[in-house]
C-alpha cells in the first residue's frame, strides 16, 4: 500500500530530517521555477483564536476524520520518535480574513488547443477495446478493419489492416414471449446537451494534501479566483482531475491557498485531561498548479446512445466518467465515497455489529448507457466499518482473548496472540490522544518489544526509555506496560503506545466479516421492495444525493427523480421430469414461488450407497447418542427420495474429538483408516462436527485428494432438530455428490430450441470463476475453476477443474488447459466432442469484459484445436449478479388496492431486455428465482461473442430453463447452474490452499515492508475417484 503524505511526512521527522522552523513570524517569497515537492514557502502573519479544551478535539476528530501532515512544527515536546505536529483543524478554525490573499500567477503564453499529447484532445480519441483473434472470423459476429492506428504518443501507425473484434450485437428488437408485466427500475434517466463541452484539467497540489483538505483546497480556490477560472464552479475528483464546462483563462495556471492550521500544547496529568496551555492558528500554504489535458464534447456519447447509427464506435468512456465525477461532486462532499457507493451516519445512523465493526448505510450510483439513453443508477448500500473508538477497547469487542484487557492491564501476548493482534490491526489509520492533533497514522506492524522494554534515540543521540518520556513529557504513566506498541511507519523506528491511540472514523473494514457480522450487516440490507424503493428516492431528492448539488446545471444535465417505467417479461416455467419408483414423472412448478416438493415422486436419478461411513467429531454425550436415530432416519428419507442409502456404516460409528480437527496427520490418518476399512471402495464419509471449525477446510483437502472419497458434513445442533427438510436437503447433496441427479427437463432442450439443438448433436455448457483472497491478503493466489456438463440432452452433471493462479489475476492462466481435459472427459462419456459450447463466465467486471473475451476466448480455440479439424461454435456469456440494478413491480392505476398494499418482489421467470439495457450490445436482466427476503436482484447476462447466433427468446428460454436443474434443491436458482457450480468449484479450491496460507500469513505478519505475491503454490490434484464427480456442491 502506497506510503500516504502524512506518514511520509512521518518518516521524515523520525529520519530526523524536520525541517528547523522554530520562527512564528516569517515573510513569503515565491519562486515560480522551484521543485513544489521541496519548496519551502515563507509568509508572514499572526493570529490568535480562543481556546478550546482537549476533548472537543476528540470530538471533531471522530466527527470529521481528517488530518494532515504538517511540515511547521517545533511547538510543543515531540514524542519522540513520532513528530510533534501542527494539526489542520479546519472544521474549528474561522474563515480566512477578507484582507489576507495570495496572488495567483499564470502562464503569460497560453497554448495552442493543440496539446502535448493529442491522443487525449477528443473523446472520440478514447481508446477501443480491440481484440485479435487468431482464428477465422465465424459468422454472426460484428468485426470492423481498422485501417490505421494510434500509437502511444498519437502518432496513427498505418500499415497492414487488422481486424478488430467488437461484442456481439443485439440480435433482434427483443425477446416477445412471456406475458408483460409492468415494472419500475432505480435507473434515472440523464438528459445531456450535446454541444456541452467539458474541459479536463489535471491538478497537482503541494505538499501532498489528504482527499478531505484537497476538496477544501479547491473549494477555497474555485471562492477566490472566480475570474481566472472563467466563472466556472468545477468538478474535483478528490485526486488529480478537474473537470469544467468552461474554459479556464489560460491552459496552464498556478495558485497558492492558504488552509488554517491549529497547533497547541497539552498535557495529561494523573492520565486527565488539563487545559490546553498553548495555543495558536497558523496559515499552511498549499501550491496548486493547474494544466489542461483535453477536451471532450458530448457528440460522441449522443452518438454512441443513439440507436439510429449502426455503425461500430467505442464508448466515450472519458466523458461518461467527467459526468460521472460531476454528478457525484456534491455527495462526496458530505459521505465518506468507498468504490462508487457513498456512506453516511445521517442515513439511518451507525449500528454496531460486533467486533469493533459498525454497518453504515449509504447508496451506490453509476452512469449507465442504456437503451433510453444515459441513465443513472442508484441503489441503497450497506456495509461495515471500523468503529471509532480507542485502539484497547477495540482489541476487546475485536478478539475474544483480550475481552477481559482493561481489567487485566499487566498481562501480556503470546506469540500467537501478538499475531492476532497485529492482523487485527495492519493497516488501520489511527490519531493519537495526548496531544491535540489530528494528523492520521497509518498502522504498518507491531514493536517486538513490549512497551516497557523500548528505548529510543533522541535528536541529540540520547537513549530515552519510552515510559520516561511520556511521563516526563505529558506526565502520564503508561498502563499497558506488557503490551507491544504500534509501529506507524514501514521502516523507521516510529512507536504510538496503543492506550493512547483511537481508531479513526469513516475507515472501512477490509477483513474477513465473522458469521454473526456477516448475518447482521445482511440484516441491514435485507429490504422489502417498498422500503428499498421509499430509500431510493429518498436519495433522489434528499441533501446528500446526486441532485442535490448544482453541478448539474453547470454542465447542463437534468437528472430526472422518477424510476424508469418499463415493460417486463414473465417465462413459463419449463415442465420437469423426476422419478416414480422406475417411472418417469412430470411436474410443472405451479406454485407462485415456483417451488416444487418430492411427496409423490422421487429423485430423477437415484444412487446406491452400499459402502458408506460416520465420522463425529466431538459433542455431548446426549448429542452423541443421536446418531443411531440419524443414520436411521437419513436412510428412510432417502428412500422415500428413490436414494438407496444402506442402513448399516460399513464400520461402527466412529467418535473423535474436536481437536482431531487441528492436527492435519492425526485427521489424515483416520480417515485413511476408515477407507482401509472399507477395502479403499468407501462411497461416502458422512462427517457431523459439534460446531463450525476450520478444520473443515483440511478435511474436505484430506479427503477429496489424499484418501479419494466424497464427505457430507453436517452439525449436531441440525441433528437434534431432524426435521423432514433437512434431511431430504441432505439427501439431495449426498445424490448429487455420488452420481446421481436431482431432476431433468421434461421436453429436452433440442425440443425446446429446434433450430439450433439436434439429440444426436451434444452440445457441452460450461461455467468459469476466479475467486480471490480478502482484501487484507496480499499473498496468496487466486483459484479459478471451470466446469463442463457431461451429459446430453440433460445436461445436469459438472464436472470441474481447479487451478490456483496469480493473486488477484482475475484472466484464467490454465483456462485452455481445463476447457482441453474437460473435453476430452466429454468425449469418454458420450464417445462425442460437443458439437457446440456455451460458456458462461462469472465474476467479470464491466471494465474487464474486452480483456476477458480477448484472451479466454482464444484460449478456448486453442483448446478445441488439440483435436484435428475441430472448431466449435462458441457462445461467451458474462453473468453478473453484482450490480445493482433493482427491479419493482408497478401498478398502472395508482389508487387500486393491490398498489397500495403489495410489497411483493417480481415474480420468478421475470425477463428485462429493453429500455434499461445496453444500447447496442446483447444482454438482458433476468430473476429466475423468488426472493423470499430483501428485494431480488435480477442476473445481468452479458453475451460478448454468439457464433450460435441466438435469438433473444432462445437464449432467455435457455438460461431459465436451466436455473430449474441445480441439484441441490427444489426451486429455480438465481443463476444460471453452470456458472453457480463454478463459483462453488472456486470456492472449494479456495479450502485446498486456506490452512496452509494461515500459517504462511502469521509468519510473515512482522514484517513491514510488502513483498511481491509470490509464485501461486499448484493445488493439490483431485483423486481420480471423486474427479468427475460433483463433490463441491
Amino acid at each position: 500500500m502506497e506510503e500516504t503524505a502524512d506518514e511520509s511526512n512521518a518518516n521524515k521527522i523520525c529520519n530526523n530530517n524536520n525541517n528547523n522552523t522554530n520562527s512564528k513570524t516569517r515573510t513569503f517569497r515565491g519562486s515560480t521555477n522551484t521543485n513544489p515537492h521541496r519548496h519551502q514557502y515563507q509568509y508572514q502573519y499572526q493570529y490568535q483564536y480562543q481556546y478550546q479544551q482537549h476533548h472537543q478535539l476528540w470530538q471533531y476528530s471522530n466527527h470529521f476524520g481528517f488530518c494532515n501532515q504538517n511540515q511547521y512544527q517545533n511547538y510543543y515536546p515531540a514524542l519522540l520518535p513520532l513528530p510533534p505536529t501542527i494539526p489542520l483543524q479546519l472544521a474549528l478554525a474561522p474563515p480566512l480574513p477578507q484582507n489576507q490573499s495570495f496572488v495567483s500567477k499564470t502562464h503569460l503564453h497560453k497554448p495552442s488547443c493543440k496539446l502535448h499529447n493529442p491522443s487525449l484532445a477528443t473523446s472520440s480519441d478514447t481508446h477501443a477495446h480491440v481484440v485479435n483473434i487468431s482464428p477465422a472470423s465465424p459468422e454472426g459476429l460484428c468485426r470492423r478493419n481498422k485501417v490505421a492506428v494510434k500509437g502511444n504518443d498519437g502518432r496513427r501507425i498505418t500499415g497492414a489492416k487488422t481486424q478488430a473484434l467488437v461484442a456481439a450485437r443485439r440480435p433482434d428488437a427483443g425477446g416477445v414471449e412471456g406475458a408483460v408485466i409492468s415494472l419500475l427500475a432505480n435507473h434515472f434517466l440523464v438528459q445531456l446537451d450535446p454541444s456541452q463541452r467539458i474541459f479536463h484539467y489535471n491538478v497537482e497540489m503541494s505538499p501532498s494534501p489528504s482527499k478531505e483538505v484537497a476538496r477544501l483546497i479547491k473549494q477555497k480556490l474555485v471562492e477566490e479566483n472566480s475570474s481566472m477560472l472563467s466563472g466556472a464552479y468545477p468538478a474535483f475528483d478528490g485526486r488529480k482531475n478537474i473537470y469544467s464546462p468552461v474554459e479556464f483563462e489560460n491552459d496552464r495556471l498556478e495558485f497558492f491557498v492558504s488552509l488554517p492550521i491549529t497547533t497547541s500544547k497539552s498535557v495529561l496529568p494523573s492520565g486527565e485531561l488539563k487545559e490546553l496551555i498553548h495555543k495558536q492558528h497558523q496559515l499552511k500554504l498549499f501550491r496548486i498548479n493547474i494544466k489542461l489535458v483535453s477536451k471532450y464534447d458530448g457528440k460522441e456519447l449522443s452518438r454512441y446512445l443513439s440507436k439510429e447509427d449502426n455503425d461500430w464506435i467505442p464508448l466515450p468512456q472519458d466523458y461518461l466518467h467527467a459526468l460521472d465525477v460531476v454528478l457525484r461532486e456534491n455527495p462526496s462532499e458530505k459521505c465518506i465515497p468507498v468504490g462508487r457507493s457513498l456512506y453516511s451516519s445521517s442515513m439511518g445512523g451507525a449500528k454496531e455489529i460486533g467486533g469493533g465493526a459498525v454497518g453504515l448505510r449509504g447508496f451506490f450510483q453509476s452512469l449507465r448507457p442504456t437503451q433510453q439513453g444515459l441513465s443513472l443508477n442508484v441503489d441503497s448500500s450497506v456495509s461495515a466499518f471500523h468503529e471509532s473508538i480507542g485502539v484497547i477497547p477495540y482489541l476487546q469487542k475485536r478478539l475474544e482473548f483480550l475481552k477481559d484487557l482493561s481489567q487485566r492491564k499487566t498481562r501480556g501476548l503470546s506469540d500467537d496472540q501478538k499475531k492476532e493482534v497485529e492482523r487485527a490491526l495492519k493497516n488501520i489509520r489511527v490519531f493519537v490522544c495526548h496531544r491535540e492533533t489530528v494528523q492520521r497514522y497509518r498502522v504498518y506492524g507491531l514493536t517486538e518489544e513490549v512497551t516497557e522494554n523500548l528505548w529510543f534515540a533522541d535528536r541529540d543521540g540520547k537513549n530515552i526509555r519510552l515510559l520516561s518520556y511520556f511521563k516526563d513529557h505529558y506526565n502520564y504513566n503508561i498502563q499497558f506496560r506488557n503490551l507491544p506498541c504500534l509501529q506507524i511507519s514501514r521502516s523507521k523506528p516510529c512507536y504510538l503506545p496503543m492506550e493512547l491511540c483511537m481508531i479513526c472514523e469513516g475507515q472501512k473494514f477490509l477483513g474477513k466479516l465473522s458469521d454473526d457480522q456477516t448475518a447482521r450487516i445482511l440484516k441491514m440490507g435485507c429490504q422489502r421492495p417498498k422500503e428499498r424503493k421509499a430509500m431510493i428516492d429518498g436519495v433522489m431528492r434528499g441533501p446528500v444525493g446526486p441532485t442535490s448539488g448544482n453541478q448539474g446545471r453547470e454542465f447542463k444535465l437534468h437528472v430526472s427523480r422518477e424510476m424508469t417505467r418499463l415493460n417486463g417479461r414473465i417465462l413459463q416455467p419449463p415442465k420437469l421430469k423426476l422419478g416414480d419408483g422406475g417411472h418417469i414423472r412430470d411436474l410443472v412448478p405451479c406454485r407462485r414461488d415456483r417451488q416444487w416438493n418430492f411427496l409423490e415422486s422421487h429423485v430423477f436419478e437415484g444412487t446406491r450407497i452400499e459402502r458408506w461411513a460416520l465420522l463425529s467429531f466431538g459433542g455431548s454425550h446426549d448429542q452423541k447418542s443421536t446418531i443411531p436415530k440419524f443414520i436411521c432416519q437419513l436412510s428412510q428419507r432417502c428412500e422415500q427420495l428413490g436414494i438407496f442409502l444402506n442402513k448399516s456404516t460399513i464400520i461402527s460409528p466412529q467418535f473423535e474429538q474436536t481437536h482431531v480437527l487441528n492436527n492435519v496427520s492425526l485427521l489424515e490418518s483416520k480417515l485413511k483408516k476408515i477407507h482401509e476399512a472399507a477395502s479403499n471402495n468407501l462411497q461416502l464419509l458422512i462427517c457431523v462436527m459439534e460446531r463450525k471449525h476450520k478444520g473443515y477446510a483440511d478435511l474436505k483437502r484430506i479427503a477429496e485428494t489424499s484418501v479419494g472419497v466424497v464427505s457430507q458434513c453436517c452439525l449436531y445442533s441440525n441433528l437434534g432438530k431432524l426435521s423432514s427438510q433437512f434431511l431430504a436437503n441432505l439427501a439431495l447433496k449426498i445424490n448429487a455428490k455420488v452420481g446421481g441427479c436431482t431432476v431433468a427437463l421434461y421436453n429436452s432442450l433440442p425440443s425446446q430450441i429446434p433450430r439450433l439443438f439436434f439429440p444426436d448433436e451434444p452440445v457441452i455448457f460450461m461455467g468459469a470463476d476466479v475467486t480471490h483472497p480478502h482484501p487484507l491478503d496480499d499473498f496468496s493466489p487466486s483459484v479459478a475453476a471451470v466446469v463442463g456438463s457431461m451429459n446430453w440432452p440433460a445436461a445436469n452433471k459438472y464436472a470441474s477443474r481447479m487451478r490456483s493462479q496469480t493473486h488477484r489475476q482475475e484472466i484464467i492462466q490454465d483456462l485452455g488447459v481445463m476447457v482441453g481435459e474437460l473435453l476430452d472427459d466429454f468425449y469418454h462419456e458420450l464417445n462425442k466432442l460437443p458439437q457446440r459450447i456455451i460458456f458462461f463466465r462469472d465474476g467479470v467486471s464491466e471494465t474487464q469484459f474486452y480483456k476477458v473475451l480477448q484472451e479466454e476466448l482464444q484460449s478456448i480455440r486453442e483448446a478445441c484445436s488439440r483435436f484435428p479439424g475441430y472448431s466449435p461454435p462458441i457462445t461467451f456469456v458474462v453473468v453478473q449478479k453484482r450490480h445493482h440494478t433493482r427491479l419493482f413491480p408497478y401498478d398502472n392505476d395508482p389508487s387500486s388496492a393491490h398498489n397500495q398494499s403489495s410489497d411483493e418482489n417480481i415474480p420468478p421467470g421475470t425477463v428485462v431486455d429493453t429500455v434499461i439495457t445496453h444500447p447496442r450490445e446483447f444482454d438482458f436482466y433476468l430473476c429466475s428465482h423468488w426472493g423470499v427476503k430483501g428485494t431480488s436482484r435480477p442476473t445481468h447476462y452479458h453475451i460478448l461473442w454468439d457464433d450460435n447466433k441466438f435469438t433473444s427468446d432462445e437464449l432467455q428460454k435457455l438460461v431459465y430453463n436451466l436455473c430449474y436443474t441445480f441439484v441441490r434443491c427444489t426451486k429455480p436458482v438465481s443463476l444460471v447452474p453452470p456458472a453457480y457450480y463454478a463459483h462453488l468449484a472456486a470456492y472449494r479450491g479456495r479450502l485446498y490452499l486456506e490452512r496452509s496460507e494461515s500459517a504462511t500469513l502469521m509468519g510473515s505478519s512482522s514484517a513491514i515492508c510488502r513483498a511481491a505475491p509470490p509464485k501461486a503454490a499448484p493445488l493439490p490434484k483431485l483423486s481420480e475417484n471423486v474427479k468427475k464427480l460433483m463433490f463441491y456442491c
